[in-house]
């Protein structure tokens, strides 16, 4: 068996036409099984053929993408999706394709797919970005934005988990360290991870537009699995979470770091919610006041749909 390797930098899973191909049917590492990736820039029409996995398509940035496609069931239809300025600029509209459904995609920007293996065969789901769930989550510097496209209570699909985090220059997320590699009903769920990393300089900083914006990324073993990531991440790296403890995720100071999340795992129901954190030994924490004012100026260039946004106390130990 080849060596397992869990963190690419950028263009190291570059195929053909796609910038990152991460394909749990033909794996980048051993033992990858449940989750898949693809980024790429729709300069020409990106084809995808029919197979085993369900998607989530969303534009990373660009003018728009248009996206063709034929299920298995013979439904054929064509989706206009709306671009962003870059991933810091709120949600996009996202697009749900089942298994055994081929696709071409054409327009102007980047696209980002989040793919994982499915059983079954789900509907054709699409969700403007006026419709996307946006959470403020944690508190103070540990505070960040999350983008929900594809969780339990906002898509059906098969196994699919996905959404976007924003995280403001100089914050952490995902602190203490989090796991969630195996199944123990109502308490933690068996999912694979993937991190896929883009980084800017902050619209409220001073930094230079030449600088070279950088983040840091932790993964470690839970137990006696080799696992063993402590990097410094730029646009375009990719991060594989196995098993075991990963977090926190940081931004540079002057940096605004965003992720891409896409998780999968063999449990009989699809669930994110459940995890276990590292205990660390804290002082009482005081009641944190509503971070869309604690942080206004922190969020406000990032906020897309201020009304649809909720907050959630950072004691609440919600992932990501």
């Amino acid at each position: 068996m080849s060596e397992q390797k869990w963190f690419f930098r950028d263009k190291e899973l570059a195929e053909k036409e796609w910038d990152v191909v991460v394909d749990p049917l033909n794996p980048p590492t051993p033992g990858w099984k449940y989750t898949g990736l693809r980024i790429g820039k729709v300069a020409q029409t990106l084809k995808i053929a029919a197979d085993s996995l369900e998607r989530v398509l969303f534009p990373l940035d660009g003018a728009g993408i248009e996206v063709s496609y034929t299920t298995g069931n013979g439904e054929s239809g064509i989706q206009n999706l709306r671009g962003r300025t870059s991933v810091f600029h709120g949600p996009a509209d996202f697009l749900y394709l089942p298994r055994d459904t081929s696709c071409e995609i054409s327009g102007s920007g980047r696209v980002a797919i989040g793919e994982a293996p499915a059983t079954s065969a789900r509907k054709v789901s699409f969700t403007p970005k006026e419709k996307v769930e946006v959470l403020l989550r944690g508190a103070g510097k540990e505070s960040r934005q999350v983008h929900n496209y594809g969780m339990p209570n906002t898509l059906d699909a098969d196994r699919l988990v996905v959404c976007e985090v924003i995280v403001p220059s100089g914050n952490w997320s995902g602190a203490p360290a989090h796991k969630h590699d195996c199944y123990i009903p109502g308490k933690e769920s068996n999912l694979e991870e993937i991190y896929y990393f883009e980084v800017a300089v902050s619209r409220t900083a001073s930094n230079p537009r030449q600088a070279a914006p950088f983040g840091y990324f932790r993964g470690f073993s839970a137990d006696d699995r080799p696992y063993d990531v402590t990097e410094e991440v730029r646009a375009g790296d990719v991060a594989l979470v196995p098993y075991g403890w990963h977090g926190p995720t940081a931004a540079g100071p002057g940096y605004d770091l965003y992720f891409f999340n896409v998780m999968a795992g063999p449990d009989p129901e699809r669930d994110d919610r459940h995890g276990q954190r590292l205990r660390l030994r804290r002082g009482r924490e005081r009641p944190e006041q509503g971070l869309a004012e604690r942080h206004q100026h922190d969020f406000a260039s990032l906020i897309a749909q201020p009304h649809r946004i909720r907050s959630i106390p950072s004691n609440q130990g919600e992932l990501p």
